[in-house]
């Protein structure tokens, strides 16, 4: 064997930040730690982040020198933070192995803010942008280095795929931001670098961590699994039935508009898409987010509304509006007369339209944009 092994020291089986509750309740089991003491050792490794278990008296001295190297996992190493304009800061992170993934840290404002806002907007007493200010973050973290996807206006499809993160590397990124953050994280969206569904088993260990009263206690409707429509994954959700919320990146209404779009349609096509999805939500009693990429003369008019409704007929969708962000200027994003159109024809058919804000553009932090870059915005210090 030649080089260096950079992989995570183990003690006997998984790291424990590798654990979820279940997993790491059977584990102490096996040394005959009680769900009490378990409960505890829990909150130390996923709350407290945890090095090492030598002062954790309750556990006996031998079964703590055995679980410690299992605890202490290197951190990633925080190459950057950049700061955008509208108060949007990216981190970019390097791995054990070198590679190199970002997060981006969301600003939201206080909920009754906003809806005061839309209401003096619905008087006509407000227009255009409005800043209000910031009452708590939620973060958009990635879940591989690189996506197999190769999706033509994301720039994270055009770095290829190089692995899967493991669930302690998910939760380091969430653990460096809180660590730093002047206002609380409430929520986690698995929507940086990756494809969610294709790392499932690791994305849904850290979602269960992440919501877990002894973690970091962030509720599970505020954590949001992002796909592009890997349908494995979806019926498997549907099937588990976990509270956590479904998002479906989708870019067109049609198999014709979105083939040269989403390399995914050959493999997995829109109609079997949409049936998989009818299938969750009434599984799951839940309304399904459809993030919609627009693009300018192409998939934000009355027709591509009327094929989006008809797609999902009598299903409980709700449609985020995302601006498309793409560094080649190839696709532009829609103006505000094509998104009054399709707006318009959506309500008629009874589904609701959000035109999400994409912000940290000056950063390469929106939606679509994250390459491990360093560039624009304001570099903040350690």
């Amino acid at each position: 064997m030649t080089g260096t092994d950079t992989s995570p020291p183990r003690a006997s089986g998984r790291p424990l930040r590798d654990l979820d509750w279940p997993a790491l309740r059977g584990e102490l089991a096996k040394n005959g730690v009680g769900e009490r003491v378990a409960r505890r050792v829990f909150a130390r490794v996923h709350r407290d982040w945890a090095r090492s278990l030598d002062d954790f008296q309750a556990l006996p001295a031998k079964l703590r020198r055995t679980l410690s190297p299992a605890c202490g996992l290197p951190e990633l190493a925080i190459v950057e933070r950049r700061r955008a304009a509208d108060g949007f800061v990216k981190y970019l992170f390097r791995l054990h192995d070198g590679a190199e993934i970002e997060a981006v840290r969301i600003p939201l404002p206080d909920p009754a803010d906003a809806r005061a806002l839309k209401e003096r907007r619905r008087h006509g007493e407000a227009r255009g942008l409005v800043a209000l200010p910031t009452a708590k973050y939620t973060l958009c973290i990635s879940s591989q280095v690189g996506c197999a996807l190769g999706c033509a206006f994301c720039a994270t499809g055009r770095l290829g795929f190089a692995r899967n993160l493991a669930t302690w590397e998910m939760l380091a990124q969430v653990h460096a931001v809180v660590r730093e953050a002047d206002r609380p994280v409430r929520g986690v969206l698995f929507l940086g670098m990756g494809e969610p569904l294709l790392n499932y088993d690791n994305v849904m260990a850290t979602a269960r961590i992440l919501s877990h009263p002894a973690g970091l206690a962030i509720s599970a409707d505020n954590i949001s699994i992002s796909t592009a429509g890997v349908l494995p994954g979806i019926r498997r959700l549907a099937a588990e039935r976990p509270r956590f919320r479904l998002m479906i990146s989708l870019v067109a209404p049609t198999r014709q508009m979105r083939l040269p779009l989403m390399p995914i349609e050959r493999r997995w096509p829109l109609r079997d898409l949409a049936a998989a999805v009818r299938a969750y939500a009434a599984a799951s009693r839940s309304r399904v987010t459809l993030a919609y990429v627009g693009i300018s003369g192409l998939n934000v008019n009355r027709q591509a509304a009327r094929d989006l409704a008809r797609l999902f007929a009598e299903v409980r969708v709700k449609v985020n509006l995302i601006d498309v962000n793409d560094a080649t200027g190839r696709y532009m994003p829609p103006t505000d007369a094509e998104v009054s159109e399709f707006r318009d024809e959506l309500s008629a058919h009874h589904i609701p339209v959000v035109r999400r804000y994409a912000g940290g553009r000056d950063i390469c932090a929106a939606c679509g944009t994250l390459a491990a870059t360093r560039q624009g915005g304001v570099v903040l210090g350690g």
